[in-house]
């Protein structure tokens, strides 16, 4: 099989199907557990931080000097993390009124009195959340897509991971499979918003999933790029490695510190980094 065939056919499963998956899930299940949220992204955080250091910066400490790999690295940390800073700065008044704010419900409660309404990042699937927010313009459904648009944009470096991956090992099937798995929760912070929103299980699915879209486009660019010389190589891995650097450390792990808060869930960071650890290695001898 032709292997931009491959990249495109296991991104669009792992990317598109991840995300499908997550908002399944959310139509399925009524209210996710924060605590069992808290530990996925934890253990998802693991197997990607084993991937960065084992995988992707070994394989470009292999092409170029370390000066210049530690520098990419920076690059594609920084590139992700402006690009999620613009996509926050855009979505912020649609965030903050996605649903009551914090004052308002406080303020109820002061009152004796109880709404469906919950804040973003407390939304229960079964809330019939419909109605537009206090400022008359936004929704719970503007909100979902808005978040939808932001994953899509955040897919493409996501994508050049895998596909510079696959371009310089053979890890890149592992992976896929890894983003995949990150893609999960994703899909389910997607569609939880819509379902509140009113939106139809088959449409919150069908959103979540075209915003993975994106991470074929960034797969195929990242293997193009990564197959036309050592240099380039090692400069798509390293760019690759940071971008990936953020989603864990930007992302996952202050996101499930936020869900669920326990000393022992460290524990399942370092699980998510020894099976990470125990895959390459077996894909490696």
């Amino acid at each position: 099989m032709n292997t931009y065939l491959q990249i495109f056919l296991i991104t669009a499963l792992t990317g598109a199907g991840g995300l499908a998956l997550g908002g399944g899930l959310a139509a399925m299940v009524h209210s996710p557990s924060d605590r069992t949220v808290s530990l996925l992204l934890r253990f998802t955080a693991g197997v990607m931080l084993s991937v960065v250091c084992f995988d992707l910066v070994a394989d470009a400490a292999g092409e170029a000097e370390i000066l210049p790999v530690l520098c990419w690295i920076m690059i594609g940390y920084l590139c992700t993390y402006l690009l999620n800073c613009w996509i926050d700065k855009q979505a912020h008044h649609t965030h903050s009124h996605g649903g009551h704010g914090h004052g308002e419900h406080d303020h109820d409660h002061e009152h004796g009195h109880h709404h469906d309404h919950t804040p973003d990042h407390d939304i229960h699937l079964g809330a019939d959340n419909g109605e537009l927010c206090a400022c008359g313009h936004h929704s719970l459904h503007t909100a979902g897509l808005v978040l939808a648009a932001a994953v899509a944009l955040h897919n493409v470096p996501v994508g050049m991971a895998i596909g510079a991956t696959f371009a310089g090992s053979a890890g890149g099937l592992l992976s896929a499979l890894i983003i995949g798995l990150h893609n999960i929760p994703e899909g389910m912070s997607i569609a939880a918003p819509l379902l509140a929103g009113g939106s139809r299980p088959a449409g919150a699915v069908g959103i979540a999933a075209l915003s993975g879209l994106p991470a074929i486009l960034g797969a195929l660019l990242g293997y193009g790029a990564g197959t036309m010389n050592p240099l380039l190589l090692a400069i798509s891995l390293s760019f690759a490695a940071g971008a990936m650097l953020y989603v864990i450390f930007g992302e996952l792990l202050p996101e499930a510190e936020h869900l669920w808060q326990n000393r022992l869930s460290g524990l399942s960071t370092m699980l998510g980094m020894l099976l990470g650890m125990a895959l390459i290695f077996m894909h490696t001898h």
